[in-house]
């Protein structure tokens, strides 16, 4: 519930166009609720964002676009060793999905 007032109170001061939202949950569903979260509003609505669009933009720390983002030396010294436990395939497919549906700021 913290994080999702620090999310809408960042989002009204700087704008939901200028919002990144790197999440990092380790399955699919989680990370899935999260995204959609800060897309389409808290779908559990019992947090701040219950009922809030912001639409914003939301990767996961294993997807590509992250990835080559970030210099690879600390990519792999902080999450190299995770994508080997981690079913990446459905945690990007499920992030990318709610980014499709729901992000407004996709580009």
């Amino acid at each position: 519930m913290e994080n999702q007032k620090r999310v809408k109170d960042l989002t009204e001061k700087y704008g939901a166009e200028n919002m990144v939202v790197l999440i990092g949950g380790a399955e699919g569903e989680a990370a899935g609720l999260a995204a959609e979260t800060v897309t389409a509003g808290d779908p559990t609505f019992a947090g701040p964002l219950a009922g809030v669009q912001l639409g914003l933009r939301v990767y996961h720390a294993v997807e590509p676009e992250f990835k080559e983002a970030v210099d690879a030396d600390v990519y792999d010294e902080q999450i190299g060793m995770m994508e080997m436990v981690l079913d990446v395939d459905e945690i990007v497919e499920e992030v990318k999905g709610i980014r499709e549906e729901y992000g407004k700021f996709n580009d």
